[in-house]
């Protein structure tokens, strides 16, 4: 993966603070991350939870009025939720964008009869319970890499490996990208390398790590990181606009995920979620216009990678022959 020397960005409220005598110590050049996407550029764009053609459409819209650059569109509800038509219409709208497409796999702990999941402890999570449930993964990957879906987000780390070696053996296609969820993100160096050498090509990251915690993950990976800037409730509610610089300079390559805090979930959606998910699918791309505003306002936005840029670059995998 490409490295790059990360620009000065003027921080939130600088010059004023300095004026008071309150200024802050210059950032340290030590825990900036020294990595950079493939064919250049920091950071990258996404809007998550677009559910359908219908809410896609809007988002494509939206994002025209307010001019925010997208490199990545995902779907939570998961494959098995969209008919053939529904994902063919996804992917040649996005295609025509050359915007990435990532569409949610199969099963999951949430959605079954698994009773841990509703414990106190939450037990398992998101996770694929039994054999029969990393096959229904496995049954949606391949049927949305055959109608031209490129990237999948998982939420298994057992699946997770079975996709790769599933691209490495040709039964989906080798440039098939794979997106750890947030909902199992790593949250420590050690288990941010570990998913990266089981095949992920980004990994969603909690949205209450420190700055200190991504700089000790950019210490032992490049993989990409794909952090909500503005995480939904179920994952926090937290709001990170003002730190989108300083979270560019010690996570990147870093995808700017613009989520959207205080909204209901809509997972797994129908349409008696329409309205709500069209509403949210909306904001979320005005989150975005916000955010980039900011970057621009602090001297942070030339680092954008090149829209249309999709692949991770150059990872470290375990053998797939063991």
């Amino acid at each position: 993966m490409t490295d790059a020397a990360p620009t000065a960005a003027r921080r939130p409220g600088e010059q004023a603070l300095a004026a008071l005598g309150l200024g802050a110590p210059a950032p340290s050049p030590a825990d900036a991350s020294p990595h950079a996407f493939p064919g250049g550029g920091r950071w990258r764009t996404e809007v998550p939870s677009v559910e359908g053609p219908e809410a896609l459409a809007v988002v494509l819209k939206e994002s025209s009025r307010l001019d925010v650059p997208i490199h990545r569109i995902s779907q939570g509800s998961g494959v098995w939720m969209l008919t053939d038509a529904e994902i063919t219409e996804m992917v040649e709208a996005t295609a025509e964008r050359d915007i990435e497409l990532c569409l949610f796999t199969g099963p999951r702990g949430t959605w079954d009869i698994g009773a841990s999941v509703r414990t106190d402890s939450r037990g398992a999570g998101l996770r694929a319970r039994g054999h029969d449930a990393v096959a229904g993964c496995v049954e949606d990957a391949v049927r949305a890499t055959a109608l031209g879906v490129k990237c999948l987000l998982v939420a298994d780390e057992g699946v997770l490996w079975t996709l790769h070696r599933a691209r490495e053996t040709g039964i989906v296609p080798a440039d098939t990208t794979l997106k750890v969820s947030a909902l199992i993100g790593p949250v420590n160096p050690a288990s941010y390398a570990v998913y990266e050498n089981l095949g992920a090509d980004s990994l969603n990251v909690p949205s209450d790590l420190t700055l200190d915690h991504l700089t000790e993950i950019r210490r032992v990976s490049a993989a990409p990181m794909d952090m909500y800037i503005e995480a939904p409730d179920d994952l926090g509610g937290y709001v990170r606009m003002y730190e989108v610089a300083e979270l560019i300079r010690r996570g990147a390559p870093l995808y700017l995920k613009f989520g959207l805090s205080k909204a209901p979930g809509i997972y797994p959606y129908g349409t008696h979620l329409r309205d709500l998910t069209l509403d949210t699918a909306r904001e979320r791309v005005r989150r975005g216009r916000l955010a980039l505003d900011l970057l621009a306002r602090h001297g942070a936005d030339g680092d954008m990678a090149p829209l249309g840029s999709r692949l991770p670059g150059p990872l470290n995998r375990f053998p797939t022959d063991v």
